[in-house]
């Protein structure tokens, strides 16, 4: 589904960039694009475990890594892409210490090929999370 990128002011703000959403990643919870295209390359806004309604689910950072990599899967393929096609992940961590459980659900989703990761812990997280991550990906033939 795509973003309408006319202003309330008849104003195109798009510049050249395109921008969807997934029924399955649930509603943004702030003014920003999930998923903007330009160039060739498209960059998914930090994911969250949130469900459909965009409540955090339940459970420790191996349940809420794998959500929050779901909520990227539906994206990309929202877009026509996979994770094959993730160039490049940044994963925020509330307590560097759970990087092995998040690493785990991590290699589930990349079993070969890993694109190139940063990970950070950081003070804190929308919604009280433990995890989220973000994504550029490059649309094959660009």
């Amino acid at each position: 589904m795509s973003v309408d990128l006319i202003g309330r002011f008849g104003k195109d703000y798009s510049m050249g960039h395109k921008g969807w959403t997934s029924p399955l990643a649930g509603p943004a919870i702030g003014p920003y694009r999930q998923a903007t295209e330009a160039g060739g390359f498209v960059f998914l806004s930090g994911q969250l475990a949130l469900d459909e309604a965009g409540n955090l689910i339940q459970g420790g950072v191996a349940e809420q890594t794998r959500k929050a990599l779901e909520r990227a899967q539906s994206l990309l393929k929202e877009g026509g892409l996979s994770l094959a096609d993730v160039v490049k992940a940044t994963v925020f961590l509330l307590d560097l210490k759970t990087f092995p459980e998040m690493n785990a659900v991590y290699a589930e989703f990349f079993p070969k090929d890993a694109p190139s990761r940063s990970t950070f812990q950081v003070a804190g997280l929308p919604k009280g999370g433990a995890v989220e991550i973000e994504f550029v990906a490059r649309r094959p033939g660009s």
